[in-house]
């Protein structure tokens, strides 16, 4: 398989579960701006949308969007809990944590990569975020993991999104909790060797 990324995006989160589950994958720095891989082609025509994640499988079949990704791979390894079975209603909750970080988190901080953003309206969109930081705290306040006391694809999806406070300057200290739960899923082996794996395909290109 093939794990199209780029640096500081949601595309560390399938990257994390191809290193949690131990998979073989091969990773593909895609240049957001110029839209090209790092083999020189046009990474449209890979997934026309544009944007990372996208995992292209072992029988040509391109996959894109995370929580998509994530969830195929999870079942490519069931005994590793990282998603629940397909049937059961675990696996519902599963994607009701997965629908609302999309739309609530991603989305949320994804507004904060304009420079463009008036302050006025950008300080409008902190503090919605910040609401759903609240919600997240409370939740994980009893809890180790969103969907209980094991690790699943929607804590590395979670990571991921959080992962991009130091890029807006919050300080995610202010919810302590929060500030608690990356520091345990970034000890993870899995998530040192994603991001590891990321900073020295980096350093191989000069970036």
């Amino acid at each position: 398989m093939k794990l199209y990324y780029a640096p500081d995006t949601c595309s560390l989160s399938p990257h994390i579960v191809l290193c949690e589950l131990g998979l073989e994958y091969e990773l593909v720095k895609v240049d957001n701006r110029s839209k090209l891989t790092a083999d020189g082609r046009d990474f449209r025509t890979i997934n026309p949308k544009g944007y990372v994640a996208a995992l292209e499988l072992d029988n040509g079949q391109i996959l894109t969007e995370g929580p998509a990704i994530v969830q195929y791979l999870a079942d490519l390894k069931p005994e590793s809990g990282l998603a629940p079975r397909a049937d059961s209603w675990a696996r519902v909750r599963l994607q009701e944590w997965l629908n609302f970080i999309t739309s609530e988190v991603h989305a949320g901080s994804a507004l904060l990569f304009n420079p463009a953003l008036p302050e006025d309206v950008r300080s409008i969109f902190r503090e919605k975020l910040f609401r759903r930081f609240d919600f997240l705290q409370d939740t994980l306040n009893e809890k180790v993991y969103l969907t209980g006391p094991t690790f699943s694809v929607a804590d590395a999806y979670l990571f991921t999104v959080l992962g991009w406070c130091k890029l807006f300057s919050i300080d995610l200290k202010r919810w302590p909790v929060l500030s608690a739960y990356m520091a345990n899923i970034s000890a993870r082996p899995a998530v040192q060797a994603a991001l590891l794996a990321e900073a020295s395909q980096q350093a191989r290109e000069g970036l």
